[in-house]
């Protein structure tokens, strides 16, 4: 194997043995192999769409396989198994198709053309189509990028897809650009416009999926959430999913069972709709990364509905009481199937399970407040207006993304704590963990940290500074009073890097380390036409930040 996709790859060049996730090399060849007949099947899907043809199975077969294979989402090698298998035959469908109208298929890609259909074989061709295939170092480098971009987007096509919006201009970017991928002809400034023209269709999936959440469950709101427990048993759900989410709340009314939400999860607590549940006690916990010790002491079952999974310790006792859902798996967890069209999933089992257990221990008291997505800062936009105009805020930083458990990520914790007070955080993200119980205080009634909820309602923020850019009347974005301090881990932080990069913003410190991907011609195109920089010490951070 050889895997660099994420922030924590072993010595920040690859894991080449297991994953730093918990993956093993056989389950990453597995995603390899997915990623290989996924784009496959994108070349013959963007010849059909020339022609005016479209197959929604397609566009959500692309984005359901690729969201597998994002870190920390799926580890189990029969899933990647049965979907290599079914992409298979969903290639040769489109083949087929092609064959059929007189297309030349012939002369084709191995991507487009290679097929097998024993496990044994699978295994064996599995090693031979990872990144390292492509020598050059900086078009490699570019074409990882851009598909890291678009696993990122795949996860939001997902969500948005699950509550019945779709965007069909976006499917096909990333079929077309996938299937670029197979195309050796293309240069070092080809694949720069695609990189560059992936961060734009970020913006609109991001977009597409804000319309989704806020049409669908009302614009988040200042919230007060409850960090504490109650006295029932409970389920704790993970992951990104809303709809997943209101499934569960809908079919735990009247149980006797509360639901609580643990990591990217807790946003919902700011959406209107959400509120109704009598039952939807508060958040449980913490990160990602502190689920090992956090998940022993919750009592009840646990539900993934995406990425963010730690495989456990050999004798966790909560090992049992997981559930996985959508694209989320783990051999020896229970798994509930997708819904079937019209009907929702079926979380009979989860609920059950949870009847049988304590109520969960309470390992922190209080509360959090969030909510300050787009339309609830418009909302404040005056105050938030007179308040820069004033100097009461000179600046606004933000510290949008993602959270891991090296050390060194407490850098974040240390760099909010020694933020002028005259400073607002906006945040979006798990990286909000390493500050958000913080005693930071307000500017004028204003928190400190302004918390606008999962890692893709990062566009929020970019909507929020563009609308500061309006109304202070500047030409420019980066003349505002804002600076990037961000924080990545995995694929969904790509496409927000891409998404602001696409917008114009410049000068992003991104950390803890730069990406293992990005070859170090890569890095230097970013740093001179971006400014791109990594962190350094707290101290000299915050001297930057205050030029």
């Amino acid at each position: 194997m050889f895997c660099f996709q994420c922030q924590e790859t072993a010595k920040g060049t690859g894991c080449t043995i297991n994953g730093v996730c918990g993956k093993s090399g056989e389950v990453a060849n597995l995603q390899d192999l997915l990623v290989y007949v996924v784009k496959g099947i994108c070349m013959y899907s963007t010849e059909a769409r020339e022609q005016g043809k479209e197959y929604p199975e397609v566009d959500k077969f692309v984005f359901d396989s690729l969201f597998a294979t994002i870190t920390n989402a799926n580890f189990s090698k029969q899933v990647f198994v049965d979907r290599v298998r079914i992409g298979l035959t969903l290639r040769n469908m489109l083949r087929d198709e092609l064959k059929e109208k007189g297309k030349e298929i012939e002369k084709r890609h191995d991507a487009a053309s290679w097929y097998a259909d024993s496990e044994a074989e699978f295994t064996e061709k599995s090693a031979k189509v990872g990144v390292l295939v492509t020598e050059d170092a900086d078009i490699r480098s570019l074409k990882e990028l851009a598909t890291y971009g678009i696993k990122g987007m795949a996860a939001y096509a997902e969500h948005a897809w699950n509550l019945d919006y779709q965007g069909k201009e976006i499917y096909a970017f990333m079929q077309k650009t996938l299937a670029a991928t197979t195309n050796d002809s293309l240069t070092i400034n080809d694949w720069i416009g695609l990189v560059m023209e992936t961060g734009k269709y970020g913006v609109e999936v991001m977009a597409l999926l804000d319309k989704a959440n806020t049409e669908t469950y009302g614009h988040p709101e200042i919230t007060k959430v409850n960090i504490g427990v109650g006295k029932k048993p409970g389920i704790l759900v993970s992951g990104h999913d809303l709809k997943d989410l209101e499934e569960l709340l809908q079919q735990t009314e009247g149980t006797g069972v509360d639901v609580y939400t643990h990591s990217e999860m807790l946003p919902a607590h700011y959406y209107p709709k959400f509120k109704q549940y009598k039952n939807f006690i508060g958040n449980y916990g913490n990160s990602w990364w502190k689920q090992k010790e956090e998940f022993e002491t919750f009592n009840g079952p646990i539900l993934f509905t995406t990425n963010c999974l730690v495989p456990p310790r050999t004798n966790a006792s909560y090992a049992d009481k997981v559930y996985t859902t959508g694209a989320a798996g783990f051999d020896g967890y229970t798994h509930i199937a997708n819904r079937e069209k019209g009907k929702s999933k079926n979380f009979s089992k989860i609920i059950e399970h949870a009847k049988q257990c304590k109520p969960p221990v309470e390992i922190e008291t209080g509360e959090i407040v969030g909510g300050f997505a787009h339309n609830q800062v418009m909302m404040l936009a005056d105050k938030v207006v007179d308040a820069v105009k004033t100097g009461a805020i000179k600046k606004f930083v933000v510290m949008a993304g993602c959270d891991g458990r090296l050390k060194g990520r407490e850098y974040y914790t240390e760099f909010a704590e020694q933020l002028p007070k005259d400073s607002v955080i906006l945040t979006a993200g798990c990286a909000k963990y390493r500050y958000n119980k913080l005693q930071l205080g307000d500017i004028g009634g204003i928190p400190r940290v302004l918390d606008a909820g999962q890692c893709n309602d990062s566009y929020s923020l970019a909507l929020i500074a563009l609308k500061l850019k309006e109304v202070f009347a500047l030409d420019d974005i980066n003349k505002l009073p804002i600076v990037y301090n961000i924080a990545w881990y995995e694929q969904k932080a790509v496409i927000v890097l891409l998404a602001l990069l696409s917008l114009g913003v410049k000068n992003i410190h991104l950390g803890p380390t730069l990406p293992g991907f990005l070859s170090p011609n890569v890095i230097n195109v970013l740093v001179e036409k971006f400014g791109l920089g990594g962190i350094s010490t707290v101290e000299a951070d915050m001297a930057w930040m205050n030029n």
